[in-house]
């Protein structure tokens, strides 16, 4: 498909979906076409109305019937955000399929779905395949900062023994449900409440795990997890919400693989409100071995919208089936403006 044109419909309008949609009215080989939510006070709106911004009208009304939103706009590409969860989802994406939408999502656990819902990986790759298009699951965490960026960081390496990601993610600056998500302003025995819960805290860490081994062949023996929190030292006001000292602030989630009896790939994420400094950082313990940090971190918030935007003519192209980010050529902007930074 050419990269020069794409008809664009959205899935999902909250803050992500919605500056998604901003994005993608300002593509030139973009055209919304259609624009999807449940919410009735969004329902029936001119999407504009819904984006911040001098943004001219588009004639494009949110609508709670996908199927009629599908057939009256006709997409190439869904931009599918609603929720992390591949189980609340799976039947939005075998309907874009069937329409014959590609899609890219930001459900997590569409990431790589194959080892914790290998029959619904399956099921949704069957239909796919049947419609003739591509399904992927992306963002900024899982889809780059955690897998695909350590994986082109061992792209020079001989040979790799060991890789480390870690992701320190100052969340007070993050937007509000972001924030909720990590639990700050909850007292310690909410947290483990919540926790008990399995629901809670960032999802798609142990997607990236397995990507990252899956990417590098390395046949994981064992896997482990923890999620703890992180306790603010003092009074935090983000704007949105207050977090006195001694309540929780954020996360601080881990993910380890073992192959061969060893600990040889590591996700370190913490996530809470007041974190100084955030930033990103990927080690490979490999030949040559690997230093990379993202001075500053990656802004999680606006890297979603590019990736999930950036990753639309990526799937266009791709083979039909379900995907994951390493079945993809190597992730980068498109259609940018050079005027943009002159």
């Amino acid at each position: 498909m050419s990269s020069d044109s794409f008809r664009v419909l959205q899935y999902g309008l909250g803050p992500i979906g919605q500056e998604v949609a901003r994005t993608v009215l300002k593509k030139e080989s973009f055209t919304l076409v259609g624009a999807v939510d449940i919410d009735p006070d969004k329902v029936g709106r001119e999407v504009t109305e819904l984006i911040d911004g001098d943004l001219s009208p588009t004639g494009v009304h949110v609508s709670d019937d996908a199927e009629a939103a599908l057939a009256d706009g006709s997409p190439d590409v869904v931009l599918h955000t609603t929720t992390s969860f591949l189980e609340g989802v799976t039947e939005q994406l075998m309907q874009c399929a069937r329409a014959g939408a590609h899609v890219v999502s930001s459900t997590e656990e569409l990431s790589f779905p194959h080892h914790q819902s290998s029959d619904v990986a399956d099921q949704l790759d069957q239909v796919a395949r049947e419609h003739g298009v591509a399904l992927v699951g992306t963002g900024v965490n899982p889809g780059y900062a955690m897998d695909t960026v350590p994986l082109m960081a061992t792209a020079g390496c001989t040979d790799v023994w060991a890789v480390r990601a870690e992701r320190v993610v100052d969340a007070g600056k993050r937007r509000a449900p972001l924030q909720a998500k990590v639990g700050a302003g909850l007292s310690p025995r909410a947290f483990e409440t919540k926790k008990a819960g399995g629901t809670f805290g960032h999802i798609g860490l142990r997607e990236s795990l397995r990507m990252v081994a899956d990417g590098l062949g390395w046949s994981l023996d064992g896997a482990e997890e923890t999620l703890e929190p992180v306790h603010a030292d003092a009074p935090v006001d983000t704007g949105v919400r207050q977090v006195a000292a001694g309540e929780v602030a954020g996360i601080h989630h881990t993910a380890v693989g073992q192959v061969g009896g060893e600990s040889r790939l590591t996700l370190d994420l913490k996530m809470f409100v007041g974190a100084d400094p955030s930033y990103d950082a990927v080690t490979v313990d490999g030949e040559p071995p690997i230093d990379l940090q993202f001075r500053g971190g990656i802004f999680g918030d606006t890297a979603t919208v590019g990736m999930l935007v950036n990753t639309a003519p990526l799937v266009a192209d791709a083979a039909p089936g379900l995907h994951t980010m390493t079945d993809l050529p190597v992730p980068r902007a498109f259609a940018t403006s050079p005027a943009a930074s002159a």
